[in-house]
């Protein structure tokens, strides 16, 4: 009687494929990309990150640089909150920031849309360079040119009105028009950013959308409610998230101009930083503030990036 004999088969390990090498072109690549970026990077880290945590830390304890500093945990906080010079500040910042932002984005846009038109070349690069030009000046020296300008009293503004028999108006000494004269000379100096930004999105929605778009009767106005502003949204929430975050920390009109008065009608955040820290010698208090207007200024952004998603149409 023979007997079967049974064989198992034997398994045989799975051969892996050898890992790519890495040619000596791709690794002098990859550190060419390096040291290019290395500059930028090493410049957010010192200028952007270090700040930012130092103004953290140092809102935990209280400093006037003589003394040595002392921790106090969340008194700061507290003192701050507790603080109604700076709870007005935030007030009027937030206050400037609306008005201000959307003023700054209106004219931006009627005045891209009106060079958008027929116009030759030559006057429409006149244009550009004029709106643009206020942006490259210094806000400090605009700003005291400007003080003269709204003076009560020899100013050319109220000479102007004058002639039209309107009485002068106190634009830097009240409450009810120091603020407007304040989101007046902001807007003057930083629309030329926005527009820009929409004569190069105008720039880039294709003509014969537009075309299309008039054949079914979508000219004018409407044209522009239905095509343009669909098409341009992109652009408007890159205008508008720059906008606000400028806005939030606005500082060089307010205080050339009014000095954050009359009374605190017109103090912003980033003058109670300045006047805490420089002038009271309160590092800790200021880097306080200073830290809640960073969460203000993120919480406003990501809101706005939030809302982005229902009114922003990308091609």
């Amino acid at each position: 009687m023979t007997s079967t004999q049974i064989t198992t088969p034997v398994r045989t390990p799975a051969r892996t494929s050898p890992a790519p090498r890495t040619s000596p072109r791709d690794r002098g690549t990859r550190l060419l990309a390096t040291l290019f970026l290395a500059p930028t990077i090493i410049g957010i880290v010192v200028f952007t990150v270090v700040p930012i945590v130092g103004s953290v830390v140092l809102s935990l304890f209280r400093w006037n640089v003589i003394d040595s500093p002392s921790f106090a945990g969340t008194a700061n906080y507290r003192e701050v909150f507790g603080n109604s010079t700076v709870l007005v500040s935030f007030r009027n910042t937030l206050v400037f920031m609306v008005f201000a932002v959307v003023l700054q984005l209106l004219i931006a846009l009627a005045l891209a849309l009106a060079l958008n038109g027929r116009m030759p070349m030559w006057l429409r690069s006149v244009f550009r360079s004029a709106f643009f030009f206020p942006l490259v000046l210094s806000a400090a020296s605009i700003s005291v040119v400007m003080k003269y300008l709204f003076n009560q009293d020899f100013g050319v503004v109220n000479w102007l009105i004058g002639l039209v028999g309107i009485a002068p108006v106190p634009w830097l000494t009240s409450e009810n028009s120091a603020m407007a004269t304040v989101v007046i000379v902001y807007v003057w100096q930083q629309f030329g950013f926005s527009f820009l930004l929409f004569v190069g999105g105008l720039n880039n929605i294709p003509k014969e959308i537009h075309e299309a778009a008039s054949l079914d009767g979508a000219t004018g106005l409407r044209g522009h409610l239905h095509i343009t502003l669909p098409l341009l949204s992109p652009t408007l929430l890159v205008a508008t998230v720059v906008g606000v975050i400028n806005a939030l920390q606005v500082f060089e009109q307010p205080y050339v101009l009014t000095n954050g008065g009359p009374g605190d009608s017109t103090r912003t955040v980033v003058m109670v930083i300045y006047e805490t820290a420089f002038e009271q010698l309160r590092f800790g208090e200021a880097s306080a503030v200073g830290v809640l207007l960073f969460v203000l200024i993120m919480a406003v952004t990501a809101l706005q990036f939030r809302l982005s998603r229902r009114f922003v149409h990308y091609q």
